[in-house]
């Protein structure tokens, strides 16, 4: 099996159980287009511990006035203000900036005010609570469909199961529980023919620590699924809550900025410098080649001619079980080249290892 092809049996054996066939995945007719995103914002959150103003040229947002701002809570704790992005129906991503093993999971997050707060813990192998900088990005579509690439997300809880849900061709995405910690994520009209576009998962969690991963990926040109694991502090598979998005030829908060980009490291036990492929998992929207290079489990990422800012990175952990992933420093930017240095992923205890790992690199405009 090809190492591109990360179907998993689990993943299969749950769409078999729920009968998840092509059939079933009709994309919903008729439906006018919608303007997306309605609001988005990101930043990087370079002063955890105490309330700052993040750095300028890394934050960015649909508002018309304001910052972001940042406030530490309790220990790991920070509460980031979006200004004016007061909203429902939106998700978080977020993604530790740490050279330790460290990850970062969004807790909560909604309207205060004109605001939108959104609620960030970082937690040290084990599940110890820690203050870390982290990446951290908010966006909310509204249901509709537009033309041009796909993109679709998913706001789980257990409880209320699917809180917030975008289908850009206007499709129902569906969540189907397997063994506790499991879930089969289905988005409806976004298929392809061929492994395509890139994927993002955060815990959602408003308790302890959670940290979760693509476990698999499957598709065909009805659907994209794929099974979200998560699990505790250790190695205990948790009911917990996660976010999902999934963009193919366009960007992580659902725009279509002039420089993007986004890469499936499916081979992260490959030296290179390598082009992940098939193609569609590896987009530059200025047609660079996206090249990965590994060294001691870590994994440097270049995004050519996209370099700009403001800007935001965004990795998630692919079949690593109950590890982790996180960006071992901020990226740089120089002569239009983005560079990620490095994409590194751990395992439970936190021993760097070379995982699979999906990168994510947008620009505001």
């Amino acid at each position: 099996m090809r190492a591109s092809r990360i179907v998993t049996r689990r993943l299969a054996a749950l769409i078999g159980a729920v009968g998840l066939t092509t059939g079933l995945m009709a994309a919903a007719a008729g439906v006018a287009q919608a303007s997306v995103p309605d609001k988005w914002g990101f930043a990087f959150v370079n002063d955890p511990s105490a309330a700052s103003t993040p750095i300028l040229n890394h934050q960015a947002g649909s508002w018309t006035a304001g910052h972001v701002t940042s406030h530490p809570g309790a220990v790991g704790q920070v509460f980031v203000v979006f200004p004016h992005l007061a909203s429902k129906n939106g998700v978080v991503h977020v993604t530790a900036v740490n050279p330790n093993a460290v990850w970062c999971q969004a807790q909560k997050w909604g309207p205060v005010g004109v605001n939108e707060v959104v609620a960030v813990r970082c937690y040290l192998p084990g599940g110890k609570p820690t203050f870390s900088q982290f990446d951290v990005l908010y966006t909310t579509s509204t249901k509709g469909a537009f033309s041009g690439g796909a993109y679709g997300y998913v706001h789980f809880q257990p409880g209320p199961s699917v809180v917030a849900t975008f289908n850009s061709v206007g499709a129902v995405n569906t969540v189907t529980a397997g063994p506790v910690g499991e879930w089969v994520v289905t988005l409806p009209g976004l298929g392809s023919t061929t492994f395509a576009g890139n994927v993002q998962v955060t815990a959602a969690d408003p308790g302890g620590a959670a940290k979760c991963e693509i476990g698999g990926w499957a598709f065909n040109s009805g659907a994209q699924r794929f099974l979200v694991r998560c699990y505790n502090g250790g190695t205990t598979p948790l009911k917990t809550g996660w976010s999902l998005s999934y963009q193919r030829d366009r960007s992580i908060f659902g725009g279509v900025p002039k420089e993007f980009a986004y890469t499936f490291n499916n081979k992260p036990t490959v030296t290179g410098p390598y082009a992940p492929v098939p193609p569609a998992v590896n987009f530059n929207s200025l047609h660079g080649v996206n090249t990965i290079t590994q060294s001691g489990g870590r994994s440097l990422v270049r995004f050519p001619r996209v370099g700009t800012l403001p800007s935001t990175v965004l990795a998630s952990p692919v079949k690593i079980g109950p590890g982790f992933c996180n960006l071992e420093s901020p990226f740089a930017i120089g002569g239009g080249i983005v560079l990620v240095r490095n994409v590194v992923c751990f395992t439970a205890a936190g021993a760097p290892k070379p995982f699979a790992s999906t990168v994510t690199y947008t620009a505001a405009h």
